[in-house]
């Protein structure tokens, strides 16, 4: 990483351009005025004091009020902190308002269209942490051959649900029946002869025989290059035919 790739990293954490110049020119002399740092990079020696001055604000840099005024930045460790914890609040506060947004908006939408996609192990992670939390009565999460290990945050939501008293049955092989030992969790495994263990399915989700998410895997050489689509669909005539399939095509180990 080079200086400019510095600047534009400190700009993507908040920081004006002339701020993150005036602040890296400050890492490089240690102590300065206006007139250095002016020399040091090409921010005009009158747009010097107002960037530092916000510097000073944020938490960045220290000012002495001396004849002329000598600028010196924080600590690394202390910068690092600064910009994390603004970052965090406006991440925050954006998502808040998302949020809000989408309450007021409600669930209409969704519940109009009769199939969603969702791209990515992450964003599909979300996606069947929310369906999980509108579990009444009964999740079925059955996972394909070779697919990824159930990730802790949904192997502790799906214990969860099984100690409130929610049938959670996941179907795996013995590493996942391992990982639910012990809890209220029923652990079923495919045959080894089962016509679809072959298929690059991820994860199959059910929920209460109204919500479903099914995964399949993209396979790369590389293996950490694999990636993850998921079609979801809640309360609709088509998550319906789905579950349907699911439960006639792979057979009692998966009968929801």
């Amino acid at each position: 990483m080079d200086e400019d790739d510095a600047i534009e990293a400190l700009e993507n954490l908040g920081l004006s351009n002339y701020e993150a110049k005036v602040f890296t020119a400050l890492q490089k002399l240690g102590t300065g005025t206006a007139r250095d740092v002016h020399r040091t990079t090409d921010v005009p020696r009158s747009q010097v004091y107002g960037a530092a001055e916000s510097l000073q604000d944020r938490g960045l840099v220290e000012v002495q009020q001396s004849k002329p005024i000598q600028y010196r930045p924080v600590s690394l460790e202390a910068a690092e902190s600064h910009l994390r914890g603004e970052f965090e609040r406006t991440q925050e506060r954006a998502f808040d308002y998302l949020e809000a947004a989408r309450q007021q908006r409600g669930d209409g939408d969704e519940r109009r269209e009769d199939i969603w996609t969702v791209h990515g192990r992450a964003s599909i992670d979300g996606r069947i942490e929310q369906l999980l939390a509108e579990a009444e009565d009964r999740v079925l999460f059955a996972l394909g051959e070779d697919a990824d290990p159930v990730g802790e945050t949904i192997a502790d939501c799906l214990r969860k649900l099984a100690a409130s008293g929610v049938t959670v049955n996941v179907v795996g092989d013995d590493d996942v029946a391992e990982q639910f030992a012990d809890s209220g969790v029923a652990v079923q495994q495919l045959p080894i002869d089962h016509p679809h263990a072959d298929d690059p399915v991820g994860r199959v989700v059910v929920v209460d025989g109204e919500m479903i998410l099914l995964s399949v895997r993209d396979e790369r050489d590389d293996p950490e290059l694999d990636e993850e689509t998921a079609i979801w669909s809640s309360r609709t005539g088509i998550a319906a035919v789905l579950i349907q399939l699911i439960d006639g095509g792979l057979g009692e180990a998966l009968s929801v």
